[in-house]
């Protein structure tokens, strides 16, 4: 699909990957880009989502809102993280399938996979298992994307296609400690640590729970390639191919930062998941790898926090 004269609708793109993915398509020569807030179209709502694709008439859709969090957050709201990502994933297929669009990016995430699943991930192992309770109403939710997706695909003939990003970092993350994932809940830690002149930083879990994670822009690349070139109804990885402690993050970030104080791990927290990195050989197929080395990446991640925190 040649993207330089369609009509992209982005939900959710205002926000951490959604600015990304409206960048890469930009430097496809895609200038028909539509953006959607909830402030206009909260999409957890059928009217609003009807108006919204009445309003836009799409050709294709990229859908990434989603009501997400560490775990903490996802521990005090499973049942509004459930609801809020069930009730706009299906709405907004049902109405892009209904506008007539020519193709539906579903957006899920790694979640979704079961909590012991084998390393690395496989798309294969995808339902062999309950995902890791402390996000699995989030999980299950966006996985019925998925189903919705290969559902419509045989009934409708929808192209519809599903992508499984793992852990995102990169400059406009949410840096807020009630809702941040790990690398911005870190780095924030350490600037504050820094600056107060403090001995020690908690850390939560074990740290002995393990990580993968790919920079916001190489994800975005490789959601626009999908985009473009991926046309099945299998769920495709989208990682980096690499897995870190996050005892051994911590103490990268703690380098990188300057940060000599000690680190102390609070074990009274959840680890989450044990262990997650992912088989990426089906997202090969239509061009994708990893480019950012982690290392440049969390440099990048953190120069943009200290430069814009003030203003967040």
């Amino acid at each position: 699909m040649n993207l330089s004269g369609k009509r992209v609708l982005v939900t959710g793109g205002s926000g951490f990957l959604g600015r990304h993915v409206v960048d890469a398509l930009g430097r496809r020569g895609c200038s028909d880009v539509v953006v959607v807030r909830k402030a206009q179209h909260d999409l957890t709502h059928e009217q609003d989502a009807k108006r919204l694709f009445q309003e836009t008439k799409p050709n294709v859709v990229i859908h990434l809102a989603a009501v997400v969090g560490g775990i903490g957050a996802n521990r005090e709201s499973p049942g509004s993280f459930f609801y809020q990502n069930v009730m706009m994933g299906a709405l907004t297929m049902e109405q892009a399938r209904l506008a007539g669009a020519e193709k539906f990016v579903g957006v899920g995430t790694i979640c979704a996979y079961p909590k012991f699943a084998p390393i690395p991930f496989s798309e294969a192992d995808l339902w062999n298992g309950y995902p890791e309770e402390t996000n699995a109403p989030y999980g299950i939710a966006k996985k019925m994307l998925l189903v919705q997706g290969q559902a419509y695909r045989e009934q409708y003939g929808f192209d519809a296609i599903h992508l499984l990003p793992v852990n995102l970092y990169g400059p406009h993350d949410n840096f807020d400690p009630a809702s941040s994932h790990v690398i911005p809940a870190l780095i924030r830690k350490f600037v504050d640590a820094i600056d107060a002149g403090a001995g020690e930083v908690v850390c939560w879990g074990t740290g002995t729970a393990t990580r993968e994670f790919l920079y916001v822009e190489d994800c975005a690349e490789g959601i626009v390639l999908a985009t473009e070139q991926y046309d099945r109804p299998d769920p495709v990885n989208l990682g980096a191919g690499f897995e870190i402690s996050i005892r051994a993050l911590a103490e990268l970030i703690a380098e990188l930062m300057g940060f000599t104080g000690r680190l102390v791990f609070d074990r009274t927290k959840p680890d989450g998941q044990p262990r997650r990195s992912l088989d990426v050989t089906r997202a090969r197929t239509f061009g994708f790898a990893a480019k950012t080395d982690f290392r440049t990446g969390l440099k990048r991640t953190i120069e943009w926090y200290k430069a814009e925190r003030l203003l967040l």
